[in-house]
């Protein structure tokens, strides 16, 4: 008599992957909890467009579902960020009021919808994002209740229920960094200044919390910056 082995399929999920250090951490946790693993990155127009090429390589290098989503028509309405306009980018630490300039309205609302509207049509039961400890203080779309109320709505707005799912919500960049480098990932492989230059400026808010948890974790950043 011979027995047949159970096919266990894996766990669909969507991952919103922007590139940065936060969400590849996140991107490889996941893979390395046995999702399958559908990576959405967006591009809206932001100045640090060369994130978006750090998550292209990643995504092959790892055999991940990928799509780059152009939502770049937003911008006839959201011209406020210096992250999307003119507006030259500030530099400092996130902390600074300067930093406001940085926030683009509503931009994890309107990023979770359409990540969750992609889960839905998939079968996807989660969608990741990298909302985290040291954005709270600036950026209201990664504070801890909009996270739940979103978490809420995902699971009123569809027949099928989605998990929004954020591993380092009460973790700072130092911890997420902490926990990349035991899984031994190489951060020479993403992207965090806001500004897309060859090297990495070393001066905004994104390079100085990214070397502040470098530094934290008495590790080098793989990355080059400019003036070093």
């Amino acid at each position: 008599m011979f027995l047949r082995k159970r096919l266990v399929m894996a766990e669909k999920a969507v991952v919103i992957y922007s590139g940065g250090m936060d969400s590849f951490t996140i991107l490889n946790k996941a893979k390395a909890e046995g999702y399958e693993l559908y990576a959405l990155t967006f591009d809206y127009g932001q100045k640090h467009r060369k994130e978006i090429a750090f998550a292209t390589r990643v995504c092959e290098e790892l055999e991940i579902n990928h799509r780059i989503i152009d939502i770049t028509a937003i911008n006839q309405l959201l011209q406020s960020s210096s992250l999307t306009s003119d507006i030259e980018i500030p530099e400092g630490h996130y902390e600074a009021a300067n930093m406001k300039s940085t926030v683009v309205p509503n931009r994890n609302m309107i990023l979770l919808s359409l990540a969750i509207g992609y889960a839905v049509d998939i079968g996807a039961s989660k969608v990741f994002y990298g909302a985290h400890s040291g954005d709270h203080a600036i950026y209201p779309d990664c504070r801890p209740d909009f996270v739940h109320a979103m978490n809420k709505v995902a699971k009123l707005a569809n027949y099928e229920p989605v998990d929004i799912v954020t591993p380092y919500l009460n973790s700072d960049k130092t911890e997420i960094l902490a926990d990349g480098l035991k899984m031994g990932l190489d951060y020479g492989k993403s992207w965090t200044c806001y500004n897309g230059r060859e090297k990495a400026c070393g001066k905004c808010g994104s390079c100085v919390e990214r070397l502040e948890a470098f530094a934290h974790n008495h590790a080098t950043d793989p990355l080059a910056y400019e003036n070093s």
